[in-house]
């Protein structure tokens, strides 16, 4: 198996909180995972075509006047995996961690995949409608039930998957916002999407948010002490080293892997 890192929806340049990086576009972190098995497997989407074909529509302009996208086709998914030599129809299964439309515009360009959500974020259904109109393939999962995970609860096995690819309830930002844990060969990955938004809440005992991440997340989140409770398990997670933690669209994480 191999795991690659896409950015996916690059967005506005953003200054670091602290330390000494430099300043980097905001980023929509998307893994590319060349299965064994099951073909290719997505972990969020990104920015799709049909975003940057008619963005007031899918995106609303509100949004692209706040978040500054680069709309450029080339950042898209389908186009990047075409890069590596796959065509759409090699991706077998989309892995969301939501429907925010920065995470789900990608999903009409991968119509023939499988896509995997818990069911509370099937009912909710994203922000955009216009990027769902495709009818995509839901695979869904029940809220309660499933196996525990390094401390989580109702942790669900892809259907269709040969591979150990999870999907982790990380509620809070979403009503089903999930994590998705990828077992690659002897460590663990753990995407955890929007469930934080920059790395200083994850890497230090005494964590550092980001003002203008903290401002997004402030606007969008529906539940502040689940989200939080979920960011402490994964901080844990993260200093103990049992499993590799990065989120959504803090590009100095994704830096780390490229």
């Amino acid at each position: 198996m191999r795991v690659h890192h896409l950015d996916c929806a690059p967005m506005r340049e953003i200054e670091p909180a602290d330390g000494p990086e430099s300043p980097l576009r905001a980023a929509g972190h998307v893994l590319l995972i060349e299965t064994d098995a099951s073909g290719l497997v997505l972990v969020d989407a990104g920015i799709g075509l049909g975003d940057i074909e008619r963005p007031s529509e899918r995106l609303l302009d509100d949004w692209v006047e706040m978040t500054g996208p680069t709309l450029d086709p080339a950042a898209t998914a389908v186009r990047q995996a075409e890069a590596l030599g796959y065509s759409p129809a090699d991706v077998r299964h989309v892995v969301p961690t939501h429907l925010h439309r920065d995470h789900a515009g990608g999903l009409s360009d991968f119509p023939d995949a499988a896509v995997h959500v818990f069911e509370a974020e099937h009912a909710d259904g994203g922000k955009t409608p216009a990027q769902l109109a495709h009818g995509p393939k839901w695979v869904v999962y029940e809220d309660r039930g499933g196996e525990t995970w390094h401390g989580f609860d109702g942790v669900r096995a892809l259907e269709g998957v040969a591979e150990e690819i999870l999907l982790v309830p990380l509620g809070g930002h979403t009503p089903g916002h999930a994590g998705v844990a990828v077992r690659d060969g002897g460590r663990w990955l753990l995407h955890a999407g929007d469930a934080y938004m920059y790395h200083g809440e994850v890497d230090r005992p005494e964590p550092v948010t980001h003002p203008l991440m903290e401002l997004v997340q402030a606007g969008g989140e529906v539940d502040r002490a689940l989200r939080l409770a979920n960011v402490a398990r994964l901080r844990e997670l993260a200093l103990s080293g049992e499993v590799e933690v990065f989120c959504a669209h803090d590009p100095w994480e994704l830096a780390r892997y490229r």
